[in-house]
């Protein structure tokens, strides 16, 4: 038995993702929520670049990991329209953000609250294994569900749920303050996600490298960076900066095997150095830049549901808002054109709304 405001429609407009740079707009039905589940009406839902690379372009994923043909979007934001029997702290009305993987639960990594790391055939991510925002409406556990707090926009929430959890995720591994630099390689969206939140954590001066010039553009535009620099350029910008000693903190977001490499040269020593982008594989002088400089590598997947819901707390204490980042607010008609924008890479986050 779920409660609902209002008698929901049968069918819903949606979006799948094909492969082969498409999109494919479809009606799918609108299905109650059962016991522990929400349904939410989606309001926002932004577009990753994992889902660029490894489900736009091309079906890249295998077994437990691969896109099963579910409706797209694993950066969802919506506000709570049914509850399903069992759900005890969200109703109707509530604004949501949704963590977008659902694990098994029960495991070491779900009672970690990382679900992302769950290896049980429970597991399944919005947008990937199940239904994701690219939706009217969409279907959740409950627990997976983070309340969104005044005054944060559902577009804030949604660059929450991925881009940003994955940036915040990274930075309290490698524990910025305000004795720190920090040198973002990378500056897409979870870059300026990055530089942002570096800045609320007390870094005192921030460094970006880019291949991008629109990117780096944006980030000295927004204040996010001090400095912008193609990749060619770093290494002088960073000993100018800090007298050749290197930056305290310094963090991947490209998965660029050059940027990483980067990244970890131009860490000072016994610095920190995180890499949080995706794929690819890095080589480099083990000895010179990580062991005889003392440095901390981390290695940073996403975030989990308690620092998610850390995160939106503080986003309202520092009076930030994640949407600035975002260039492109677009129907989710107009689906097709929004991938099209994101796949480019010139621009920020790239974001699907419905009518609030």
């Amino acid at each position: 038995m779920s409660t609902t405001t209002a008698a929901l429609p049968e069918t819903m407009a949606g979006v799948r993702l094909p492969g082969d740079s498409t999109v494919e707009h479809i009606t799918a039905p609108v299905t109650s929520p059962g016991p522990r589940q929400v349904l939410l009406a989606t309001k926002a839902s932004s577009i990753c670049g994992s889902d660029i690379r490894a489900i736009y372009r091309e079906h890249l994923g295998t077994g437990a990991e691969a896109y099963r043909g579910v409706l797209a979007g694993h950066e969802p934001c919506g506000q709570v329209v049914a509850v399903g029997a069992g759900v005890r702290r969200l109703g109707v009305g509530d604004r949501v953000v949704v963590y977008h993987i659902a694990g098994c639960g029960v495991c070491t990594e779900c009672r970690r609250g990382y679900e992302v790391g769950c290896h049980e055939p429970f597991r399944a991510a919005h947008g990937w294994q199940r239904d994701g925002g690219h939706a009217q409406y969409l279907l959740a556990e409950g627990d997976s569900c983070v309340l969104l707090p005044e005054p944060l926009t559902y577009v804030d929430g949604a660059l929450v749920s991925c881009g940003f959890g994955t940036a915040y995720e990274g930075l309290l591994k490698a524990a910025p303050s305000g004795r720190d630099r920090l040198l973002v390689t990378g500056l897409g969206p979870v870059g300026l996600a990055t530089a942002m939140l570096g800045r609320a954590l007390g870094v005192t001066h921030v460094i970006d490298s880019d291949v991008n010039e629109g990117r780096r553009a944006q980030g000295l535009e927004l204040g996010l960076v001090d400095v912008a620099v193609a990749p060619e350029e770093l290494d002088a910008a960073v000993a100018q900066a800090t007298g050749g000693e290197g930056c305290e903190v310094a963090v991947d977001c490209s998965g660029n095997p050059a940027a990483r490499e980067s990244a970890l040269r131009n860490t000072r020593s016994w610095g920190r150095c995180v890499f949080v982008g995706e794929g690819g594989e890095v080589r480099f002088a083990v000895s010179d830049l990580l062991i005889h400089k003392q440095i901390t590598l981390y290695g940073s997947w996403v975030t989990s549901v308690l620092h998610m819901e850390e995160l939106l707390e503080n986003l309202v204490r520092w009076r930030l808002h994640p949407e600035v980042v975002v260039t492109h607010r677009l129907p989710l008609s107009e689906a097709g054109r929004a991938y099209e924008i994101a796949d480019r890479g010139e621009g920020g986050k790239v974001c699907i709304v419905f009518d609030e």
